[in-house]
């Protein structure tokens, strides 16, 4: 009876901490398309409004560094309860900015608090689920991840004639105070494992993040992580660039056309994680990326936009069959330092999503089908690399 009430508060805890990790993806999805009516609100160029995102992503990847290690010492629920309330009383002062200056400093501000939040939920994850059942809850925080994603890219863009930019940032912010309130009271029904009591050092910290790196199983993981997020993060970050070109559509239509990337890890990603569980991750993964590599080469090609809307909904498949199952053999590898294993699995997804962002630029200035073609090959190859690299992944502890 305890053992079945225990399960149930863990389960309660994980749909809590999922839906803070989906409003955190929600305002971050929901900035790029805003650029133009930032632009114009502020009148200066799209160019330098543009600049909010890389101020984002880049401290929100190096924050996550820290958080684990800090989670590690003082404890998960503390980390995460004080890094979701930075991000809604930040995200709040957004809307409150004058100026392109201060848009740009209350984004740094906010990454740097918000880092915490999904490191934690990834540690935590790992502490209180067998490796052989970890694909599921894991599919549910991606989903999480995914679905916010999705719903913050169209929902955000959409709502924005209505009520404002700046109300978007208000409504992020109280519902984010509203799953603070509930994750409060949800943590304690739940037992949260001890902080570690030793003493950080550099030189602990340095050794600890080499040891993630010893084994060829966790290194081959984190350059996956890195390398999948700069394929999925060029491709989606100029999606609205390519149906702009493409289609001719506007900002609204945009935002309903890409509106399925995210939808299949929003509504499968714990049946996705069940089946890496039931069936192993070594067929899961290449299929993933074989499956992302396929649905971008097709956007290269003359297609009715319907077709194009489809890809991009089986791109955003491809992610959910990727990088939440490399995310749980992380967490077995780094069992031993959990908060600092998944902070630098969200350093280096990060990294990869400033990177692809940014490659992918550089590509287009050759033609934006050339672009796609060469990312799509470059996603061909990690296909046809993890068939050998992860053989050794099951269902079960890997060697």
């Amino acid at each position: 009876m305890i053992e079945s009430q225990n399960n149930l508060n863990r389960e309660y805890l994980l749909l809590i901490l999922s839906a803070a990790t989906f409003i955190i993806f929600f305002q971050l999805y929901m900035v790029a398309p805003l650029i133009p009516t930032l632009s114009l609100f502020f009148n200066t160029s799209s160019e330098t409004v543009g600049l909010i995102i890389p101020a984002y992503l880049i401290p929100y990847g190096i924050s996550t560094l820290f958080y684990g290690l800090l989670a590690d010492k003082i404890g998960m629920k503390t980390v995460t309860l004080l890094s979701l309330l930075c991000f809604c009383i930040f995200t709040a002062c957004t809307a409150l900015s004058q100026s392109v200056q201060q848009l740009i400093f209350w984004r740094f501000i906010t990454a740097v608090g918000a880092g915490g939040i999904i490191p934690t939920s990834l540690a935590w994850i790992g502490q209180n689920y067998k490796y052989e059942l970890r694909g599921r809850p894991l599919g549910w925080l991606f989903g999480a991840m995914a679905g916010g994603g999705a719903t913050g890219s169209s929902l955000g863009v959409i709502m924005e004639p209505f009520v404002g930019w700046k109300m978007l940032f208000l409504g992020v912010s109280i519902i984010g105070a509203i799953i603070w309130v509930v994750l409060y009271f949800g943590y304690q029904k739940v037992m949260m494992p001890e902080p570690i009591k030793n003493l950080l050092t550099f030189d602990k910290v340095f050794y600890g993040y080499r040891q993630l790196f010893v084994g060829q199983r966790g290194k081959r993981a984190y350059i996956f992580v890195l390398l999948n997020g700069i394929f999925h993060s060029g491709i989606f970050t100029w999606l609205g660039l390519y149906f702009q070109k493409v289609y001719s559509l506007d900002s609204l239509e945009i935002g309903l056309a890409i509106l399925g990337y995210g939808v299949p890890g929003f509504l499968l990603g714990p049946y996705i994680g069940k089946l890496a569980d039931r069936k192993g991750r070594r067929k899961l993964l290449p299929l993933g990326l074989a499956i992302s590599a396929i649905s971008v080469f097709i956007l290269a090609f003359d297609i009715p936009l319907y077709i194009a809307a489809i890809s991009v909904t089986t791109l955003s498949l491809g992610y959910d069959l990727t990088q939440p199952l490399l995310a749980g053999i992380i967490t077995q590898v780094g069992k031993e330092r959990p908060g600092q294993a998944m902070s630098l699995n969200v350093f280096m997804l990060f990294l990869g999503f400033g990177l692809g962002s940014y490659l992918f630029g550089l590509a287009l200035q050759v033609s934006l089908v050339d672009a796609l073609i060469l990312f799509s090959t470059f996603q061909l190859v990690l296909s046809a690399l993890a068939l050998w690299l992860f053989k050794s992944e099951k269902n079960n502890e890997a060697i």
